[in-house]
């Protein structure tokens, strides 16, 4: 398998780094991925990626979610940050 990176890829590499510098190693932020999704970049190792209505979905139910991790917030566990 070949290991190079083409170009574009470099570009594209570079993009992503030069974003990353922007926001920090902590910092929470968005993207517009190659499919047309929102990319929310800092949760984790992966992005959270979802399309615009289903962004918009989770958003108009911000409060019953809150409720819901209030509710059960002892059976819940946290996640160390990354870092």
């Amino acid at each position: 398998m070949d290991n190079e990176l083409t170009n574009d890829e470099r570009a594209e590499l570079e993009a992503l780094r030069k974003e990353k510098s922007k926001t920090g190693k902590k910092g929470l932020y968005l993207q517009v991925s190659q499919k047309g999704a929102v990319s929310l970049y800092g949760m984790g190792r992966f992005p959270v990626t979802l399309y615009k209505e289903q962004w918009l979905k989770v958003i108009a139910h911000m409060e019953v979610i809150q409720q819901f991790i209030a509710d059960h917030d002892s059976e819940l566990k946290t996640k160390e940050a990354n870092g």
